[in-house]
């Protein structure tokens, strides 16, 4: 037997007979390493231990220690021991396919009565069972025939169905965790035990399509979340239940501050002190573009299809656009529009008019767009996802030289604004080229160095996504995380060399002739409607006093000082204040709770007391206790804390 050289990740190389398994390998180097070994890593893919090496190989041992690997496993295997718990509780249920997702996994069944969370219950308690048993997870790859003709004998056409979906020359792999089968790709855990029997949970029941298919049988999908240990299951149940606390939805409610009806899907219908927020931060970001020597423009939110085919979007993009038909007078036929789902071909509008010299480069133009786009009514979700939003969208039209310096702008302008709403630290995902790409690779090599010699200098740590970046260019992408500690991507910045050339773009160069220009599309908080969204659950509803809808309550505890309380109102209103007053007939404490549950940061109780005085009594919201300060104290104070980040 011929044999093979394994090389290790610290670059040590062993040599051993071809057919040799990854338990084999562990067990060479230690026998501690072996007892803790999960799983391995050959040639960049993940495998079970039991996997055999038939010729030279990188080869990676895991252990739980191994944060992704572990998780993968733990999850993957807990789908197979959550479908054997069913069967093995109710053997006339089918089985179809159980992946791992984030955080946790599913598995799909056919069943007839629906299960309850009695019986989700049951199904956890079950699971323990089986994983105390340590039945042993084995593996052996059969033909195609022998594989269905097992299927069809246990009555599982789903497993059938599957089985032939598999392409010729392509492994059938079939599990066994203990006595119970399944047919999976792997890896898996060399036993149950070795999933933690306290970190794991299911949560919740939705009907799935057999195969996405609404065509299709209605299965039920289980989900369940699983973690290494119970400190992180217990961690990640109480953030959601944080995130529960600060779903928008709820705090739109409450707060006021919009609502989303069915005669308008996916719109949204802002109230009062919804439109304060949005306003807010419309003017904030509006000064920090001019700052910035943005040029803000705005353009038709109804456009021709010729422009989307012209710009690539009608074919790409047709599904996700609504579209108007238009008889115009004479005209012999309808004309045919569309609202933008985006605002780039409009902006190349702009730039074209009149002729570009290399001397105006790089030219910054920024619009609060308003855009639509077709979403599933399935996968639309409060602010979150909508029809119906505006986009904070810029473009850089810029030589291929200006990339570097314009990249590192941005991201200081980005930086500068995340601190200001609440968020320190952001995370960057450089994507690079795909295979199927635009532009010359001179051209990429440029643009990919310019962009990470930017975050270079700017001493930025980021993680390098290869081949994902767009067609027409590499990106850049942003990811927040909120006060509980969930990621969100919102702003991006792309390098473009597509969209010019289909849309004319050109700019005469310092050596008198035409060239195109990098169009660089950018965008920091993504769209206004989902960064509110993400802003009122980071902030739970309390917003810092200079974004908050409604700022102060003057109430009164006595009606006596009814006028003194207008008086108080009148005068923060004069120094730009969103004030108002409580002087209904009801109690102070009555008065505190309502305007705590609406968020509001600051109450100013007054009485007797402070009228005679001329102060107030100020609680700031999630305080018990009060301070009684002079009314011109108070005011100075809160004008202060009220005043922009950008302004101060």
């Amino acid at each position: 037997m011929a044999d093979i050289t394994i090389t290790l990740p610290d670059g040590n190389q062993r040599v051993y007979p071809a057919g040799v398994t990854c338990a084999a390998v562990a067990e060479d180097i230690s026998k501690s390493l072996a007892k803790k070994a999960i799983s391995c890593t050959i040639n960049g893919e993940h495998r079970d231990l039991s996997r055999v090496i038939e010729a030279d190989a990188d080869v990676a041992i895991h252990t739980m220690q191994d944060e992704a690997q572990a998780l993968e496993l733990i999850r993957h295997d807990c789908a197979h021991i959550m479908a054997r718990a069913v069967q093995e509780l109710w053997p006339d249920v089918k089985v179809t396919i159980g992946p791992v997702i984030d955080n946790g996994f599913y598995y799909d069944f056919d069943r007839q009565e629906p299960f309850s969370s009695e019986d989700l219950t049951e199904i956890e308690k079950k699971m323990r069972e089986i994983i105390n048993k340590r039945d042993p997870v084995t593996t052996e790859i059969w033909d195609r025939d022998r594989a269905i003709k097992f299927y069809e004998a246990n009555k599982e056409p789903y497993k059938v169905e599957l089985v032939g979906m598999i392409p010729e020359g392509q492994d059938i792999r079939m599990y066994w965790h203990g006595h119970w089968q399944d047919l999976c790709r792997g890896p898996h855990l060399a036993h149950t035990g070795q999933v933690p029997a306290d970190s794991f949970k299911l949560m919740s029941v939705a009907g799935a399509y057999w195969r996405g298919d609404s065509n299709n049988q209605m299965l039920q999908r289980i989900y369940g979340v699983a973690f290494k240990n119970k400190e992180d299951l217990r961690a990640y149940l109480h953030m959601l239940e944080e995130a529960e606390k600060r779903d928008h939805r709820k705090l739109g409610k409450s707060m006021d501050l919009f609502h989303l009806q069915e005669e308008a899907p996916g719109m949204v219908f802002w109230h009062p002190n919804g439109w304060a927020v949005y306003r807010v931060l419309e003017d904030y970001m509006r000064r920090r573009l001019t700052d910035a020597d943005y040029k803000e423009i705005k353009t038709p939110q109804v456009v021709d299809r010729k422009l989307w085919e012209a710009s690539g979007h009608w074919d790409k993009y047709r599904e996700n656009m609504f579209i108007t038909e238009i008889d115009e007078e004479h005209a012999n036929e309808k004309r045919v529009n569309a609202l933008k789902p985006m605002n780039c071909p409009c902006h190349v509008q702009i730039y074209n008019q009149g002729l570009k010299s290399y001397r105006d480069l790089p030219l910054r133009l920024a619009e609060f767009g308003s855009c639509h786009r077709y979403e599933s009514s399935g996968s639309m979700h409060g602010l979150m996802r909508v029809r119906g939003f505006t986009q904070d969208d810029a473009h850089i039209f810029c030589t291929e030289d200006q990339i570097e310096t314009e990249t590192g702008r941005f991201i200081g302008l980005l930086s500068r604004i995340y601190k200001d709403l609440g968020f320190e630290t952001f995370e960057i995902k450089l994507s690079t080229r795909p295979e199927v790409r635009v532009g010359s690779d001179e051209i990429w090599d440029k643009a990919e160095a310019a962009l990470t010699r930017a975050i270079d200098n700017l001493g930025l740590p980021y993680e390098v996504d290869p081949g994902e970046g767009a067609f027409y260019g590499p990106k850049l992408d942003f990811k927040l995380t909120d006060a509980i500690g969930r990621e969100w991507q919102c702003g991006t910045f792309q390098a473009d060399f597509n969209l010019p050339e289909r849309l004319g773009a050109e700019y005469i160069g310092e050596d008198g002739h035409k060239h195109r220009p990098v169009m660089m599309h950018r965008a920091i908080l993504g769209s206004f409607e989902r960064f509110l969204g993400i802003l009122i659950e980071n902030y739970s509803g309390k917003f810092p006093l200079w974004l908050a809808p409604r700022q102060v309550v003057v109430a009164s505890i006595v009606s006596d000082a009814d006028n003194y309380v207008l008086e108080v109102v009148e005068k923060l209103k004069s120094f730009g204040l969103r004030a108002e007053a409580d002087i209904r007939n009801e109690k102070i404490n009555y008065k505190v709770r309502e305007h705590s549950v609406g968020k509001v940061p600051v109450i100013l109780a007054i009485g007797k007391k402070e009228v005679e005085d001329r102060t107030v009594s100020l609680r700031r919201l999630g305080e018990k206790s009060s301070d009684v300060i002079g009314l011109d104290e108070t005011v100075e104070l809160l004008v202060k804390e009220a005043t922009p980040p950008d302004l101060r």
